[in-house]
C-alpha cells in the first residue's frame, strides 16, 4: 500500500468569558440556567432592534490576537452570514468575513516524544489564517418526539480562529487544542471548557501521497466535545479516506458528525461553500476601529506567553523540560513558583520538587487556586529553609504543608507551638535507640546474625517513637553502633 500523509486544519470557536453577550446586555454565561431565560429582543431577532457592540469582547479578542502573534487590523467590519436553521432566530449570524479583527499569526507546538513516531519530539509551527468575532447561535435538542430550541446561547460572544492546514497527525491536532486551552486560561479570556461548549473545534481533514503536493478532497468533522474525541475522530477519518482512495473511490466534501457514544463518524450533509451563505456587510453596525492608543491600553499588562515562560524556566532556573512544562500549565502556578524561588534564595529545583510532588497534589485534591492559598510562596520558602537548617526533617516538613494551609500560620510558629523541632541531640536519640533495641531482642538477634537490612526497620521504630521528629541519619548511625556492640 502507498504511504499517505494527512493535511489537517482546525477551526476553533472560543466563547469569551464576558458578563454580557456580544450585542446586547443579556447574561452571557447561561450553562446552568433554565432554557430561554437569558434572552431579549436583540438576541432573539425581533423587529425594530439594533445591536450594540460589547467593548469587552473586542479587548479580549485583541489579547488573543497578540498571544497568537496575529496582526490586529485598525479597521474591521461585521457581516451577515445568512442561513436558515431553527436555533438562528434572525435567519442570519453576525460575524466577520473578509475584513476580520486580526489576520496571520502562528503558534509553535512542542510535540512530545510520546506523540512522535520516532520518539524524539519536535516543534510544529502552525500558522493562523484569521481570527474573527461573531455571535453564537442557540441550541436544539430532541425531547418527547419534539424538536426543542433554547435561545440562551444566542448572541454569546465567540472568537473563531482558523489555522492553515499545517497539522499532519491527529496527535498534533490534539496538542494544538491542549496548548490553545492553556493559552486561553492563561490570558483569562475564556474558561475553555469543551464539555460546556466554551471551546469547540471543527477539523478539516484530507490526505495525499507522501511527498506529493496534490491533495484529495477534504471533509469537515463537527460536534467534537473533548480533546481525546478530536484525536479519535481525526484518526478514524484519515483511515477511512485512505481505505477509500486505495479502493479507487473518490473522497466527497462531506460534513461529518462525531457520535461520541458510538465512537463513529456519520455523514451530516454535503459541505457548504462560502457562496451558500450570501455574506454582505452588517448595515446596523459601524466599522470596528482600533486605534494605536486603544491597543496599547489593552496590551499594557500583557503577560509572558506560557511557552515563552516554559523556555525561560529551563534557561534561567536550569529546570528539566518536564518540570518547566508542569509548572507553566497554569499561570497562577508559574507565578507561585517564581515567587517561592525568590523568597527561598536557594536551589530552584528543590522548590520545583516540593511544588510538583506535594503542593500540586494538594491543589488538585482540594481544588485550590495557587494565588489564593494560605500556604503562600513565602511560607513554602520558610518551610524549605527549616528543612535545610535541620530544624525539622523532610517528613515533618511535608506534614506541615497542610497544617499551614489550614491555619494560615507560619511554619516556624507551628514548629514552636507544636514542638515539631527535629530531635538531633546525641544523648536524647541514644536513649530512644537503646529503648527500641531493648524492646526487640528477636530483631536484634536477626540483625547480629547477618540480616543487616533490618537497620531500616529499627530506624522506622525510632521515627515512630519520636513522632517523626528524629534525625533519621543520626538515628541510623547510633543504632548501627549500638547493634554492632
Amino acid at each position: 500500500m502507498a504511504e499517505y500523509e494527512a493535511v489537517i486544519g482546525l477551526e476553533t470557536h472560543i466563547q469569551l468569558n464576558t458578563r454580557s453577550k456580544v450585542f446586547c446586555s443579556c447574561k452571557a454565561d447561561s450553562w446552568e440556567d433554565p432554557q430561554n431565560t437569558n434572552i431579549c429582543p436583540v438576541c432573539t431577532g425581533l423587529p425594530g432592534v439594533l445591536p450594540v457592540l460589547n467593548e469587552d469582547v473586542v479587548e479580549k479578542a485583541v489579547l488573543l490576537a497578540e498571544a497568537m502573534h496575529a496582526q490586529v487590523q485598525p479597521i474591521s467590519y461585521f457581516d451577515r452570514k445568512n442561513y436558515f436553521y431553527p436555533d438562528l432566530p434572525k435567519g442570519y449570524q453576525i460575524t466577520q468575513f473578509d475584513k476580520p479583527i486580526a489576520v496571520g499569526g502562528h503558534i509553535d507546538l512542542p510535540i512530545p516524544e510520546t506523540a512522535d513516531p520516532e520518539g524524539k519530539g519536535y516543534i510544529r509551527n502552525v500558522r493562523i489564517h484569521k481570527l474573527h468575532i461573531e455571535e453564537d447561535a442557540g441550541k436544539t435538542k430532541n425531547a418527547r418526539n419534539q424538536r426543542l430550541v433554547d435561545f440562551n446561547r444566542c448572541g454569546v460572544p465567540l472568537v473563531e480562529m482558523v489555522t492553515e492546514p499545517d497539522l499532519r497527525t491527529a496527535d498534533e491536532a490534539a496538542q494544538y487544542l491542549i496548548r490553545l486551552r492553556q493559552l486561553l486560561r492563561w490570558l483569562g479570556i475564556s474558561e475553555a471548557d469543551m464539555e460546556k461548549g466554551n471551546l469547540r473545534c471543527d477539523g478539516n481533514v484530507s490526505i495525499r501521497l507522501k511527498g506529493s503536493e496534490v491533495l484529495n478532497q477534504k471533509t469537515e468533522i463537527k460536534n467534537v466535545n473533548s480533546i481525546d474525541s478530536l484525536r479519535d475522530a481525526i484518526r478514524k477519518e484519515i483511515d477511512r479516506q485512505i481505505r477509500e482512495v486505495e479502493k479507487g473511490n473518490e473522497i466527497h466534501a462531506w460534513t461529518l458528525d462525531w457520535d461520541e457514544d458510538a465512537g463513529v463518524l456519520r455523514k451530516m450533509r454535503s459541505k457548504e461553500t462560502e457562496a451558500d451563505y450570501r455574506y454582505f456587510r452588517e448595515p446596523d453596525l459601524l466599522p470596528l476601529m482600533i486605534s494605536a492608543e486603544w491597543k496599547r491600553e489593552i496590551l499594557k499588562e500583557f503577560p509572558e506567553r506560557p511557552l515563552d515562560r516554559r523556555q525561560r524556566f529551563c534557561d534561567q532556573y536550569d529546570l528539566p523540560v518536564y518540570d518547566a512544562d508542569i509548572l507553566t500549565l497554569e499561570r497562577g502556578l508559574s507565578e507561585y513558583f517564581e515567587e517561592a524561588v525568590k523568597e527561598y534564595q536557594g536551589e530552584p529545583k528543590k522548590v520545583s520538587n516540593w511544588l510538583m510532588n506535594d503542593v500540586l497534589r494538594m491543589i488538585k485534591e482540594q481544588r485550590l487556586e495557587p494565588r489564593a492559598m494560605q500556604l503562600t510562596p513565602a511560607f513554602l520558602a520558610e518551610l524549605l529553609r527549616l528543612v535545610d537548617a535541620g530544624t525539622i526533617n523532610i517528613t515533618t516538613g511535608k506534614s506541615l504543608l497542610q497544617i499551614v494551609q489550614d491555619t494560615g500560620k507560619s511554619p516556624a510558629k507551628l514548629v514552636e507551638e507544636q514542638g515539631l523541632a527535629q530531635v538531633n541531640d546525641d544523648a536524647q536519640l541514644g536513649v530512644i535507640c537503646s529503648k527500641i533495641i531493648s524492646e526487640h531482642p528477636k530483631e536484634v538477634s536477626a540483625f547480629q546474625n547477618g540480616k543487616e537490612s533490618l537497620i531500616g526497620w529499627f530506624v522506622g521504630q525510632v521515627m515512630r517513637e519520636s513522632r517523626g521528629k528524629a534525625d533519621a541519619k543520626m538515628a541510623k548511625d547510633i543504632l548501627t553502633d549500638l547493634l554492632n556492640k
